[in-house]
């Protein structure tokens, strides 16, 4: 099962026995011992490519909720003793990842040699529901979380800046302030994206006209397109390192009280794996300093 749940996740042999800990070959003699154990194909192989049967996608929820109910178990042998070893799967929002793992997953190698972190990239929602299903043990992102199934440690305020092109005069006497004009050339993320909802919330009162012309799927693409004059974007602190460098952008700050999110990470309520939960919170929580002085 765990087999078939690595496959379903990556559709790729090699990713999966990777993923899995085994060889390529080794992962496709027990799938196919789960087919030939079930009678019926799960996967169609073709070259490279591997999709799922119907059989499959119908197996896969029953599979999952098998598989959680397993880690719950062995969690539960381990509450009252932190240990921090073994497979954790922790997802994280893409505004977030870029910034804020460099500096945790060192830390989390030196300080928990035996834990085998997995990560998955993906907006709220989406890891919202794979942490509810028991896809993924926990998940970083920004307040607020509208599920009451979850439990959400707070870790640290991050404020937003305005990024803007490097020449433009219209930013030449900063602070700006929230109903400025110059908001109006704000772009923004897709659909699914908190930024994009938290972007609209600061500048709630001007519309981004640039908003129905424009739309990129990571903040990486966004700053590129305001370095080239396209317009203006939300910056949090903690990207500002990573974009400091970048040519033809400056970044400003909104006047007070300046706008943040506050970053927090989550899973579920009476999780076996609270204690580990928190644990992790305390460590990303002590890495404020540095995340945001980089900045």
């Amino acid at each position: 099962m765990q087999y078939f749940d690595a496959l379903s996740q990556t559709l790729h042999f090699g990713r999966a026995a990777e993923l899995s800990g085994v060889s390529q070959p080794a992962l496709s003699a027990q799938i196919a011992e789960l087919e030939e154990r079930l009678g019926c194909r799960l996967f169609e192989r073709g070259g490279r490519s591997v999709t799922m049967t119907d059989e499959a996608k119908a197996l896969q929820p029953r599979i999952e909720r098998v598989l959680a109910d397993i880690r719950e178990i062995e969690a539960t042998t381990r509450r009252g003793r932190l240990v921090m070893e073994g497979r954790f799967r922790l997802g994280i929002i893409p505004t977030i990842a870029p910034y804020l793992l460099p500096q945790v997953l060192p830390v989390l190698k030196v300080e928990f040699p035996g834990m085998r972190l997995e990560l998955r990239e993906a907006v709220t929602g989406s890891l919202v529901e794979d942490t509810a299903s028991g896809r993924i043990d926990a998940f970083v992102a920004a307040l607020p979380l509208d599920y009451p199934g979850l439990v959400a440690e707070e870790l640290f305020d991050d404020r937003f800046f305005l990024a803007v092109p490097a020449d433009d005069p219209g930013f030449d006497s900063p602070p700006v302030p929230p109903e400025s004009p110059a908001l109006e050339r704000l772009m923004l993320l897709e659909e699914g994206h908190c930024l994009r909802e938290q972007a609209l919330a600061v500048c709630g009162k001007v519309k981004p006209v640039a908003m129905a012309s424009y739309g990129a799927t990571s903040l990486t693409t966004l700053l590129q397109m305001v370095a080239h004059g396209l317009g203006v974007t939300l910056i949090p602190e903690m990207a500002m390192s990573a974009s400091g460098g970048a040519s033809g952008l400056k970044v400003v700050p909104f006047a007070d009280p300046m706008p943040s999110r506050s970053v927090c990470l989550a899973w579920r309520r009476n999780s076996a794996r609270h204690e580990e939960c928190m644990e992790l919170a305390r460590i990303i929580r002590g890495l404020k300093h540095t995340l945001l002085a980089a900045a």
